[in-house]
């Protein structure tokens, strides 16, 4: 299990950073669960995993940097935001992936899974991010 870290700001969140290998996709989705699973919610885990990971995949395949930041916050009570930073300039932009392709998809996925996601340029990088709105049902369970 990942160890959980608070990020120190008045927002409920967790971060990390890690080397951008392969293995660090694991440990994202892992930092993911973990931050969910404290705030009792469990609705839209799958998607967010799926979409950590997608996040972190692309910082680790494309952005050429030696490490890269994860964040999971919770700016309101009904909206879930995964950022992940890293010192690249390169901005992410969808792929044109055919039917036979194996990469490619991810950007469409996370526009797709996600009420929105976007990218912040930094004067050292960059941060891509994605927001998911949770149900009256979810937030009623958190509070209980």
């Amino acid at each position: 299990m990942t160890a959980v870290r608070a990020s120190g700001t008045d927002v409920p969140s967790y971060t990390e950073t890690w080397d951008c290998e392969p293995e660090s996709a694991a440990k994202a989705r892992r930092l993911v669960s973990a931050a969910l699973s404290l705030w009792g919610i469990g609705e839209r885990a799958d998607v967010c995993v799926l979409i950590a990971s997608e996040l972190v995949s692309n910082a680790i395949n494309h952005s050429r940097c030696r490490r890269f930041r994860i964040r999971i916050s919770r700016p309101h009570d009904r909206t879930i935001k995964i950022l992940v930073s890293d010192t690249s300039h390169r901005v992410p932009t969808p792929g044109n992936a055919d039917s036979d392709s194996e990469s490619g998809r991810g950007l469409h996925l996370i526009e797709v899974m996600s009420t929105k996601w976007g990218y912040d340029r930094r004067r050292w990088g960059k941060i891509v991010w994605a927001e998911l709105e949770l149900t009256e049902e979810s937030v009623r369970q958190v509070e209980s």
